[in-house]
């Protein structure tokens, strides 16, 4: 499950292109949606690495 979440971001980033590619609009215009993926995907990994140093569990 872990080695899989690099999807998040990957598939989080094709549907917001998509939404835009949809409504005409340009990657330059949908730069903010695609920071606000980062930062979502960011603080999960950071979330994920917090709770598996607290469980003392290995990858």
């Amino acid at each position: 499950m872990i080695r899989y979440l690099f999807l998040i971001p990957l598939v989080l980033g094709v549907l917001w292109w998509l939404f835009l590619q949809a409504n005409n609009l340009t990657l330059k215009q949908g730069r903010k949606g695609f920071l606000y993926i980062l930062i979502v995907s960011v603080f999960i990994a950071i979330i994920y690495t917090l709770l598996l140093w607290f469980s003392g569990r290995q990858f």
